[in-house]
């Protein structure tokens, strides 16, 4: 069959049953058996028709579980390209400098709306790195101390490039930042901004241009090219609005605890599940992962 539903839970939330499977197969209309990709977490229904994603997330009846949808041809995808803040690390990096400054209820507001799309990207990042003028670069490090790598970031990454797939972090924050956590999971590549100093604090200014959502789609499409492959062989994960366009254009994009204006455009949504669910999405069952 030419789909594949993939139903995945939280890890510790015991909630994938048979029963809750069967449901959600008997709701798509999709094959007679269902695979285990990971016993309680994580199982495929193979489908004719492409599922309506409504309609099997109305069948868990409120469960803390996730579907995603994917073609069966094709499904390990060849290149990944990852959003950081809220999705590959659990925070924001530019929040938490915020904190340390005092001022971190104050540049939070401003990131919750440029992330749900309600201001440009551009314009509110060269706000709030304006507000840190002065900061000094003590800051950076004590934040990087801070920072929490989101539950199955290390395995996505590592069992995706041990199949093949180049790995790319590509973030509207910082490179400071990118390029520690793409050495903490492995990524192949990373891209970000650039804050500016004087050898002591902040300046206060960003460097241009900014790494913005079209910068993000560059990225996707020039990093395709470079691994060779087409853009349906592609994975792209996010939470924020400047993710969009990416996530629309990689043969698979994934919404990962996404902000609203991200949740309601994007089909495929992680809202329970941690980042292995992108491996159960490709078909990769438990046993391949790489720990």
């Amino acid at each position: 069959m030419p789909y594949a539903l993939t139903i995945v839970a939280a890890r510790d939330a015991t909630v994938l049953t048979q029963a809750a499977v069967d449901r959600v197969r008997d709701a798509v209309g999709g094959g007679a058996t269902a695979t285990w990709l990971s016993p309680g977490e994580a199982a495929d229904v193979l489908v004719a028709t492409a599922p309506d994603l409504a309609v099997a997330r109305a069948a868990l009846e409120g469960a803390p579980i996730d579907v995603l949808v994917s073609r069966t041809r094709g499904r390990r995808r060849g290149l990944l390209l990852a959003d950081m803040d809220s999705t590959i690390v659990t925070g924001e990096t530019l929040d938490e400098l915020a904190e340390i400054a005092g001022i971190g209820e104050k540049i939070a507001a401003i990131t919750r709306r440029s992330m749900n799309g309600e201001m440009d990207f551009r314009e509110a990042l060269r706000e709030r790195v304006g507000m840190l003028k002065g900061l000094s670069l003590s800051a950076l490090e004590q934040t990087w101390a801070r920072t929490v790598l989101t539950p199955g970031a290390t395995t996505l990454v590592a069992t995706m490039r041990r199949h093949g797939a180049m790995t790319a972090l590509v973030s509207g924050g910082f490179s400071y930042f990118t390029s520690r956590v793409g050495a903490l999971c492995g990524f192949d590549h990373h891209r970000a901004n650039i804050l500016l100093d004087d050898g002591a604090a902040l300046t206060g200014a960003v460097g241009e241009p900014i790494l913005d959502r079209d910068a993000k789609l560059a990225a996707l499409t020039e990093l395709a090219a470079l691994r060779g492959v087409r853009m349906a062989a592609t994975m792209a994960v996010g939470d924020g609005a400047n993710d969009l366009a990416m996530l629309k254009a990689a043969g698979l994009g994934v919404a990962f605890r996404a902000k609203p204006v991200v949740a309601a455009a994007v089909e495929n949504r992680v809202d329970h599940a941690d980042l292995r669910a992108l491996l159960f999405a490709q078909g990769y069952a438990v046993d391949v992962f790489v720990e």
